[in-house]
């Protein structure tokens, strides 16, 4: 008997399944946004008069924006948020996401020595800047460097200790260099105000004029500013890909986004091999020799404008790219020539 039951619950939680394929949308390509602002171009460019309500996405934003081939959905900002918004949507039944390629498409901080305000970054690794041990640095012991330890240890560069799982994510390298070789002659929205801000700034990338590239995220829900901070992100980001990521953007929700699309994947909802990570600076992360990070995280750089637009030009270019050339990438992406 308790066999049977075992058999009939199974075959109860693999229906919803079978049938999504006839009864359900099934979007070529998935964007996720985090707020607003982010959201906007996509409304505002396409033409996504569908809409399916989502229980359990947030009251602000309680439903996809859907054409025939693409939603767009917007998860509220931070961690607690995106891991809620994108599980609800994952494990829905309202939305066939099995063969759809996601695009997290949003703004971040940029290092100076990586890009500029307005510039486009594809993700190759994710990597959590919160899950750590912190000290506020007027407590460190005498001779420490930082108060920012790895999980589990007990000084500055210690080995060991333990971790969430959800450290780091390696994503599909071979869809971030498809989005690049798709996208990198993208015209890009600039202002005159982020050239004046970005003047201020000696590295030849944060002078440069808005471009397209490859590079690393970090993840926190604390939006945090200044150099030192930055140094330590960096080192962070070296350590969980063995040197193999190059720190470039930061950002407010990408591991969670992350977490939540794995489990949906193990699940068997979404690929997770076809989760591309796309981040637009809007800001620069650290100040300029001679301000102050307190100065800098406070001022208007003009940055955001051009951010936001260049998220939808960069993802977009990416989408059509997959929705008019579906024959190539249904059955996964295609080599890159």
């Amino acid at each position: 008997m308790a066999l049977k039951s075992v058999a009939v619950a199974a075959l109860a939680s693999a229906l919803p399944l079978a049938a999504m394929a006839q009864d359900v949308p099934a979007p070529k390509v998935l964007v996720i946004t985090m707020f607003g602002g982010e959201t906007k171009p996509w409304l505002e460019n396409r033409s996504l008069s569908q809409e399916i309500a989502i229980p359990g996405l947030p009251e602000s934003a309680p439903a996809l924006s859907c054409d025939d081939d693409l939603c767009v959905m917007t998860t509220t900002m931070g961690f607690g948020n995106a891991a809620s918004s994108v599980a609800a949507v994952a494990l829905s039944d309202r939305v066939d996401l099995r063969q759809s390629y996601v695009l997290i498409a949003g703004i971040a901080g940029v290092d100076p020595e990586h890009g500029t305000l307005g510039s486009a970054h594809w993700a190759r690794y994710a990597v959590d800047g919160g899950l750590r041990h912190q000290i506020d640095p007027r407590e460190i012991p005498q001779g420490w460097d930082t108060g920012a330890l790895t999980l589990g240890t007990s000084e500055p560069g210690a080995e060991g200790g333990w971790t969430a799982g959800t450290e780091m994510f390696a994503l599909n390298p071979d869809l971030a260099q498809q989005a690049l070789k798709l996208t990198e002659a993208t015209e890009l929205a600039d202002s005159d105000r982020a050239a004046e801000y970005r003047a201020q700034y000696t590295e030849a990338a944060a002078q440069a004029a808005p471009a397209v590239s490859l590079c690393d995220t970090v993840s926190a829900d604390t939006y945090w500013h200044g150099r030192i901070i930055a140094q330590e992100m960096e080192s962070r980001v070296a350590a969980l890909t063995d040197g193999k990521g190059v720190y470039c953007t930061s950002q407010m929700e990408d591991n969670a986004t992350l977490t939540a699309l794995q489990r949906a994947a193990r699940a068997g909802r979404v690929d997770f091999d076809r989760i591309a990570v796309l981040r637009t600076a809007s800001n620069f992360d650290r100040q300029a020799d001679g301000q102050g990070a307190a100065d800098s995280l406070g001022a208007d750089s003009g940055g955001f404008g051009p951010a936001t637009e260049n998220a939808f030009r960069v993802g977009n270019g990416l989408a059509q790219a997959i929705i008019e050339n579906w024959d190539s990438w249904k059955d996964g992406v295609p080599a890159t020539e």
